[in-house]
């Protein structure tokens, strides 16, 4: 019977197996580093893109909570000037005028400094509402060496003073004054209410 003989598929037929095994081996190798550093750099390509990605989502998160933030603090600005708004406005109704009045007498004696230097024998005339004589002439009652005269006219409200002094002409006035304060809150407010609105 004849001997079975079969196919050799290797592609060197000729060359010896040493050989053979010595650059497959070198072959294995090489493509073996190759597929390490492919993968290496696709490591480090897939790493630096996750950072990226990872500090532009948290750029993100700081904007959107400092945008919600400012929404917030504006929200509760408004709400506190809303809420001290009429506050404000009782205040500067009730409170406002008790302290002016009560000031009154020593805004009048401050405002005759200036009179008692050129002052000699003329008194000074200090024309006031009848509301408002007892508590001026009580305080410069108290102070000496000026002579003044009063006289009472309800040309004047009790929170206005005139002093004269020959062509001179002082004027207190705390309605003025107390208007002035009035205005300037209910402007600050109405501004406040405005941008609140409008951002």
């Amino acid at each position: 019977m004849a001997p079975l003989k079969l196919e050799v598929f290797e592609a060197n037929v000729g060359a010896s197996p040493a050989n053979t095994t010595a650059v497959d081996a070198a072959e294995i190798e090489e493509q073996r580093l190759e597929a390490f550093e492919s993968g290496y750099k696709a490591g480090w390509d897939d790493a630096v893109a996750a950072r990226s990605d990872a500090e532009a989502e948290q750029r993100n998160e700081v904007a959107r909570a400092l945008q919600a933030l400012s929404f917030t603090f504006h929200d509760a600005r408004a709400h506190v000037l809303h809420a001290l708004s009429p506050l404000m406005a009782e205040v500067a109704a009730r409170l406002l005028p008790v302290i002016a009045h009560a000031a009154l007498p020593h805004l009048v004696v401050e405002a005759l400094g200036p009179y008692a230097e050129v002052a000699s024998e003329a008194p000074v005339l200090i024309l006031l509402n009848p509301e408002a004589r007892h508590r001026v002439e009580t305080l410069i009652g108290t102070q000496s060496g000026l002579p003044v005269r009063f006289q009472e006219t309800a040309d004047l409200t009790p929170g206005q003073v005139n002093l004269r002094l020959g062509e001179t002409e002082t004027r207190v006035d705390l309605d003025a004054a107390l208007a002035t304060i009035r205005a300037a809150l209910e402007d600050f407010f109405d501004l406040a209410a405005k941008e609140n609105r409008h951002g």
